[in-house]
């Protein structure tokens, strides 16, 4: 009897064990138009929204779970949580520690300065400029490479709503990011007046990655195989079009 028992509690705890939910972490400093609270502190953005959108189709229960950026992947390796869908860009660097799905998006990465400012997006472009980046990203990684030769600095920050609002002060004077996240930043007041898009940096795959994917705990084959059945579900039935259309005038997915 007692072996009965425990073999029903055994199954019980195995099945409350699958049928736990699926923690997917978002960075928890504010990175619109992908992921912000409102004013009730609820967690709002394009990539909100396609979470929720991907886990329906993929048949997952998820809940977002807010987690600093720059401890983000060491949250996940740790079983604090059980994805990421937070901008993360497939870099060969990062697939040495943890798996991704295929991508969900994939935007070009702009330089953007003062307006009318002789800046280019490129090494001889900000020689002796001070650029600004946001920390343990790619675009930090890829400042470093391409432009630490000339720069006069590369200011680091947490989050690249500080970036821009040095920039807007002209403390800096340029920063690096996605084209989405910046055009966020230039439809604002401060955006439009002071700043503009000097044009995308040359490509760097190695660096700038594949495109944005989930990122997943190595070994977990099941659990990426539903992540990529939901992407591909979502862009194939239109939900990915009307999640995104009211956040971007054309397709963020890319090539």
């Amino acid at each position: 009897m007692k072996k009965t028992i425990l073999t029903v509690a055994a199954l019980l705890l195995g099945t409350a064990a699958v049928a736990a939910p699926i923690k997917v972490g978002i960075a928890a400093e504010p990175y619109p138009p992908f992921a912000s609270p409102d004013a009730a502190g609820n967690w709002v953005g394009w990539e909100v929204d396609m979470i929720g959108a991907v886990c329906k189709a993929a048949e997952l229960e998820c809940v977002v779970t807010p987690v600093a950026w720059d401890g983000i992947i060491p949250s996940l390796t740790g079983g604090q949580i059980d994805a990421i869908m937070a901008s993360m860009s497939i870099t060969e660097e990062r697939m040495q520690t943890i798996d991704f799905s295929d991508k969900y998006y994939n935007t070009p990465t702009v330089i953007v300065a003062a307006k009318g400012a002789a800046i280019t997006p490129d090494a001889e472009g900000l020689k002796g400029k001070i650029i600004g980046v946001q920390v343990s990203t790619v675009h930090e990684a890829y400042v470093q490479a391409h432009f630490a030769a000339t720069a006069a600095e590369i200011k680091i920050y947490q989050t690249q709503d500080e970036a821009d609002q040095d920039l807007a002060a002209g403390r800096i004077d340029a920063t690096q990011a996605d084209s989405i996240a910046l055009d966020a930043f230039l439809a604002t007041d401060a955006g439009k007046a002071c700043c503009e898009v000097m044009g995308a940096v040359a490509d760097d795959p190695a660096i700038l990655g594949l495109g944005v994917g989930v990122g997943l705990r190595k070994g977990e084959e099941e659990l990426k195989a539903k992540f990529n059945a939901g992407i591909a579900k979502v862009l194939a039935d239109g939900t990915y079009e009307a999640i995104s259309k009211p956040y971007f005038a054309s397709s963020i997915y890319g090539g």
